[in-house]
């Protein structure tokens, strides 16, 4: 087996398999490493996580937690989730550097910038859910409450709708670099993208439904910065139709 890859040049499966293996054990490594640092700050990163519901709530109003273990393990997900998010260039880098042998030698010199516009990209998203979603959509929920019934949100149940929402975000607004580089793979097209841009839009809102709280509004304020991602998606195939064309005009020449 190992004679006739050598002979056509190809990677044996099991290569493969083992490259994945290590990267995975940096990428596990590296968020451990995080998770350690951000056990020291635990408390003051939930304290910063809960800021936008805490600035919504009633000034008497507290976050509870119902069982005896719930705080303990909320903070141990708290200083995972901040892991997550340290080791983000990491994560993509590693992800990025294992699907480099498919590439060109010119296309493999975009791994960095794409691992940079990855992480920034990634934490953008997380950002915009942070600062622009969480405020407007807690007070959409909190303002079902009445002199009859009061809210009482636990911080495992605030920990796990912020952190849901928060990883959802970061990753689709990873949606123009996905198709830039698809574009620049060859697989889509400035043409295709413009003709099923009402099939994106659908699935924009088919996808907010199933990663957002059933509530319209935190599904719209997903889906809206979606369809502008996907126009600018457009605009980066664009752009690399325009280099891609140039290039073949050179080498006719």
């Amino acid at each position: 087996m190992n004679e006739e890859t050598n002979e056509t040049g190809k990677i044996p499966f099991t290569s493969h398999l083992e490259e994945l293996r290590k990267r995975l054990i940096v990428c596990f490594v590296s968020v451990g490493i995080g998770f350690a640092l951000s056990y020291a700050f635990k408390e003051k990163l939930f304290q910063i996580l809960s800021r936008p519901l805490i600035a919504v709530m009633a000034a008497d109003d507290k976050l509870i937690f119902t069982g005896l273990p719930e705080a303990f393990f909320t903070y141990l997900k708290v200083a995972f989730l901040s892991g997550i998010m340290l080791s983000t260039p990491i994560i993509l880098y590693e992800f990025w550097m294992f699907v480099a042998p498919g590439l060109y030698q010119k296309e493999k010199r975009l791994l960095l910038p794409i691992v940079f516009l990855s992480t920034f990209f990634f934490l953008g998203g997380s950002l915009f859910g942070y600062f622009i979603v969480f405020p407007f959509g807690f007070k959409f929920f909190l303002g079902f409450a009445s002199e009859t019934i009061q809210p009482l949100p636990s911080m495992k149940e605030y920990l796990g709708f912020s952190a849901k929402l928060l990883l959802a975000f970061g990753l689709v607004f990873e949606l123009p670099l996905i198709i830039t580089f698809l574009s620049k793979m060859g697989l889509v097209t400035v043409d295709y993208l413009k003709k099923n841009r009402k099939y994106a839009l659908l699935l924009f809102f088919a996808g907010a439904a199933i990663l957002t709280p059933p509530d319209v509004v935190t599904q719209i304020m997903m889906a809206l910065p979606l369809m502008i991602l996907y126009e600018i998606s457009i605009i980066g195939a664009k752009i690399f139709s325009k280099k891609k064309s140039t290039e073949n005009d050179k080498s006719v020449d």
